[in-house]
């Protein structure tokens, strides 16, 4: 059998998400957001807050009750608008669609060298 070239694989996958009637979805949602100046505006201004909380707790900062209920305040205002709530709820269809093809593409490594969960119990 001939050894195929997993970068040309790794392409056709890109090509084929592309293609994904999850991902169309997902790019039809986020250009209709961005399309409207509030819309775009009350998104961005959701994932700034975002990154800001989580690049805090990566550098192990503790994050205060203040910005934690702003960030509830900012959730909560984001889900009452329509089209953005829909684009959170695609956006987590694709990130789940993405897990289940990295466990795919990681699976021989899993067998090779054993889940990370294994490595815990033992």
């Amino acid at each position: 059998m001939a050894e195929k070239n997993l970068y040309d694989v790794a392409y056709e996958l890109e090509s084929a998400m592309r293609d994904h009637e999850d991902y169309t979805k997902l790019k039809e949602l986020y250009d209709q957001v961005n399309q409207d100046e509030v819309s775009k505006k009350l998104f961005d201004n959701f994932r700034n807050m975002q990154m800001e909380l989580q690049q805090k707790q990566m550098s192990g900062q503790q994050i205060s009750e203040e910005e934690a209920q702003k960030a509830q305040q900012q959730v909560e205002l984001v889900q009452q608008h329509e089209v953005i709530s829909q684009l959170m709820q695609q956006e987590q269809r694709m990130s789940q669609v993405i897990q289940d093809i990295n466990k795919i593409v990681t699976k021989p490594l899993e067998d090779l060298y054993g889940s990370p969960e294994e490595d815990i119990q033992q």
